[in-house]
């Protein structure tokens, strides 16, 4: 029997977003499915803080059917596509403040076969070290889209306080002038699966 994780409470999402980019690091995400539980140990994030930043999908308040969740209290699930990968946002930030946190690489743990199978002739560190790669590892579609992650099948649990963050510019936002230079990627110093 896989292990059953208990999910972290809503009061955890509900802090500044720059501070909840932070926290997430070294936390359990963790995803049920009918082939299996898989589950890593987040390593790198990026905040995106809405309509004053140029890189957000709701920068000046953009609302569409997609940024709709932004919207919403914090600790929903933000998933979109990008090229052929679905990418997985936390929600942050206050209703009416469409701020959120991308998931950008894990560390893996539960179901490390079942991410191979998804993911089949990757090396190990190759898993899950990018957006897109953890998103297909995990088993994380759009029909995640707008669920709480409170509670399964997508949820995050109680990892661990990493010892030495770092932090710099957000990767692959070239065209968002000023933005692209806020130092608002996280990650894990020293942390293997770190995407770059």
């Amino acid at each position: 029997m896989n292990q059953v994780y208990e999910p972290l409470p809503v009061s955890f999402y509900q802090k500044e977003t720059l501070n909840l980019a932070q926290s997430l690091l070294g936390c359990l995400l963790v995803k049920e499915t009918n082939e299996g539980l898989t589950s890593g140990y987040i390593v790198e994030t990026e905040a995106y803080k809405g309509p004053e930043d140029r890189a957000a999908h709701s920068y000046r308040n953009r609302r569409t059917k997609r940024t709709e969740v932004m919207y919403k209290e914090a600790g929903r699930i933000y998933t979109y596509q990008m090229h052929t990968h679905t990418l997985f946002n936390v929600v942050s930030a206050g209703i009416d403040e469409p701020e959120a946190v991308l998931i950008r690489a894990i560390e893996p743990n539960d179901g490390v076969s079942l991410m191979e199978k998804r993911r089949s002739g990757r090396k190990l560190r190759d898993l899950t070290n990018g957006p897109g790669k953890l998103a297909k590892a995990l088993g994380i579609t759009m029909d995640d889209y707008g669920k709480p992650l409170t509670e399964p099948p997508l949820y995050l649990a109680k990892g661990y306080i990493p010892k030495d963050i770092s932090c710099g510019p957000r990767i692959g936002i070239e065209n968002s002038e000023e933005a692209r230079y806020y130092p608002w990627r996280f990650w894990i110093k020293g942390n293997h699966y770190v995407s770059k």
